[in-house]
């Protein structure tokens, strides 16, 4: 144990690989960012906003108890094998895509789409988290953020250019395989358990009561001002993504827009992200994670409103830009908190915790917004979704602690 080194420099190649690996994994969401919601209109004739967005309430639902499940069995049975399972769990998905007949194959792909991102990105940032130790945390989430995202942006660039090209299906698709195969090679033969490198670190911290799983859950959802602070914004962060997947290009066929241009903005808000997480994670190590949350959830209500009073391409990727700015302050500095206030030995609970919150954020988003749009329109649907981001960062401005290093060394709660 004593040989194990922390550290981003002191484990490199480890965490570089990590780091592919959650581009692969990105990737896969990537698939559907640009062209899913054009195939539930034009191929499965579906109409009413809230069924075209169920894709997404069941992704969002899935992943999020997967998220769940994830933090739980690397704290019991180690990293890899989560990380590997999810890998398999996606083997299917991008078949489907192809060749699913009806509108509930999609679902059900996106189903196991779900399970699958819910354990590999968790089991991901729970290795990273564990291989650099407290020192560079908010680097390290900020680059395996980027690596997801920036991902993310290139296969919705991608299959929107295909789309364009070939049509639908299957062609975009294609691609999934190609990612599935890699993603799940790299997880089988070069990636090593990390779940030691926590206990290294935890030689470090003066001990601490065993918690079980339902206090670790009040302590992230409700109990802990800085935990449960992290976890309402984490969920209103994915709220408003699970908006923007699933209405944006539907504003934006409204407006005029072709397929090219709709699958450019698609990658834009996620491209802007995947990068900025480079820099902002690493100002979250100097400055504190309080400011960024605060800060990034008011741009990306401003981005939001943007897109909602918006007529032409130039304010959508206006829009898009300041979203993506937004969410990339907020993304890895809400990681990297958990990962401060969590004891090292029930961390990877707390973030599988934290992540079914966030998760759920886009079954949420999806839900609420496609009774909005169906409702009231399509642009108050965007409005309701801003000013609930906004409201989201006010929350955290009240009840969250300023500084970097919120962890309580005796286990204990800040609590309300």
């Amino acid at each position: 144990m004593t040989a194990i080194r922390l550290g981003l420099r002191e484990n490199l190649a480890q965490f570089s690989l990590l780091v592919l690996v959650n581009a692969f994994v990105g990737a896969m969401v990537g698939l559907e960012r640009s062209i899913l919601p054009a195939l539930a209109e034009e191929e499965f004739r579906l109409v009413a906003r809230a069924a075209i967005l169920s894709f997404i309430v069941v992704f969002g639902v899935s992943k999020a108890l997967a998220n769940y499940f994830a933090g739980r069995c690397s704290d019991r049975y180690g990293r890899k094998p989560v990380l590997v399972a999810g890998w398999l769990v996606a083997v299917p998905v991008p078949f489907i895509l192809m060749w699913g007949p009806d509108w509930n194959w999609v679902l059900g792909a996106n189903l196991l789409l779900g399970i699958s991102q819910g354990l590999t990105w968790s089991t991901t940032v729970i290795m990273k988290i564990d291989l650099v130790g407290p020192r560079q945390r908010g680097l390290a989430m900020g680059l395996n953020e980027f690596a997801g995202y920036l991902a993310v942006a290139g296969s919705a660039l991608a299959t929107g250019w295909i789309a364009a090209q070939y049509g639908l299906r299957p062609e975009p698709f294609y691609l999934g395989v190609v990612y599935v195969a890699l993603g799940l090679l790299l997880s089988l033969l070069p990636v090593r358990e990390t779940r030691h490198h926590a206990a290294r670190e935890a030689q470090g911290r003066p001990p601490v009561a065993d918690l079980d799983q339902g206090e670790i859950f009040r302590r992230t959802s409700l109990t802990d001002r800085n935990l449960s602070s992290v976890s309402q914004a984490g969920l209103v962060n994915n709220l408003n993504d699970g908006m923007a997947w699933g209405l944006f290009p539907l504003l934006f066929v409204a407006a005029g827009l072709d397929l090219a241009r709709i699958g450019l903005l698609a990658a834009l808000y996620p491209a802007v992200w995947g990068v900025g997480q480079i820099f902002t994670g690493a100002l979250s190590d100097r400055v504190g994670r309080k400011p960024l949350i605060v800060g990034g959830m008011w741009l990306q209500a401003l981005g939001i409103g943007i897109v909602a009073a918006g007529h032409a391409f130039s304010a959508f990727a206006l829009g898009a830009v300041l979203l993506g700015i937004g969410t990339a302050m907020v993304y890895p500095t809400l990681l990297a908190a958990i990962g401060d206030r969590a004891h090292p030995s029930w961390r990877a609970s707390a973030v599988g915790v934290y992540r079914l919150w966030r998760d759920l954020g886009y079954a949420v988003g999806a839900l609420l917004s496609g009774l909005i749009a169906d409702w009231l329109g399509l642009s108050a649907a965007v409005w309701a979704v801003a000013w609930l981001t906004l409201f989201s960062g006010v929350l955290v401005l009240l009840r969250m602690e300023a500084g970097r290093e919120l962890l309580d060394i005796s286990g204990g709660a800040t609590s309300d």
